[in-house]
């Protein structure tokens, strides 16, 4: 009778411990955190692989990643609609000092900027006078630089983009670009799809975009390459930056870190062709 008394406690502690296991799985899985990115579409596929990487070995973990644009970034985060502002510049660039004092810079890597030309443009190189003239409309046919009798057509991104402001930085010596045809959000995955989609146009793209469906512009006889920008030999990069307001804290603080460590530097950077910060031999 006795042994049968300790053989239904037995039975009884061993549900409640299966019971007690899958409550607190359970809760686990409810209160994992979730935190969301926004800005610039160079950043993006960086942001969204590691996201997806960092998830699948942390589960209950959600992370949301968006674009929009280094612009709207630094706005979201600051205002506190994000908890990190993707942007390819610094915020001091797009928001006023008293603003920018607030948010923290995590520098994540480096990211490469090249023209970029529709398929059917007979022209590999330009010098940066050409690519300076091309883009603020004093030249308007790609004859004039060695290509076929065929029009110029410039895609612009819009005034909130990094890669424009970047590119306007250091490939066209802070000179205006000429109205073309104006793209309303700055998704450089659009910029690619338009570029690809007309004859004979023009437009910029972060390396990370760079496949057969656009055609990248040596410039000054350099290839647009991780290897040259990291030697600095190719001048049309910028650092990408993840910016939080105050110190980041939680599943922030540990998805930058993940970010920045060994595995994504080492593997998911230069397999998506940006430099990390190790490799560069020059600084800014």
């Amino acid at each position: 009778m006795k042994r049968k008394t300790c053989f239904k406690n037995a039975s009884l502690l061993t549900v409640l411990a299966i019971l007690l296991s899958l409550a607190l799985s359970a809760c686990g899985s409810s209160d994992g955190e979730s935190i969301s990115l926004s800005g610039s579409s160079a950043l993006l596929p960086l942001a969204d692989n590691a996201a997806k990487e960092y998830m699948a070995k942390n589960s209950g973990s959600k992370i949301s990643v968006q674009a929009g644009g280094s612009g709207q970034g630094l706005t979201q985060v600051y205002q506190g609609a994000v908890n990190i502002g993707n942007s390819d510049v610094y915020a001091e660039e797009k928001l006023k000092p008293e603003e920018a004092k607030e948010l923290n810079d995590h520098t994540v890597c480096v990211v490469g900027i090249a023209a970029v030309v529709n398929p059917n443009v007979k022209v590999d190189n330009v010098t940066s006078q050409q690519l300076i003239d091309i883009f603020t409309g004093k030249i308007t046919n790609w004859k004039e630089v060695g290509g076929d009798d065929m029009k110029i057509v410039l895609i612009n991104r819009p005034s909130n983009s990094g890669t424009r402001a970047t590119f306007k930085k250091y490939a066209l010596n802070n000179a205006e670009e000429a109205e073309g045809t104006a793209l309303k959000e700055d998704q450089s995955g659009t910029v690619k799809q338009t570029v690809s989609q007309t004859e004979g146009s023009i437009s910029y793209l972060a390396f990370s975009y760079l496949d057969d469906k656009t055609k990248a512009l040596k410039l000054n006889g350099v290839e647009p390459t991780g290897e040259n920008v990291a030697n600095g030999s190719y001048p049309v990069w910028a650092y990408e930056h993840m910016y939080t307001k105050g110190e980041p804290t939680g599943l922030t603080k540990s998805f930058i870190d993940y970010v920045l460590s060994d595995e994504v530097q080492t593997n998911i950077v230069p397999k998506l062709k940006f430099i990390p910060i190790k490799d560069m031999k020059v600084k800014r």
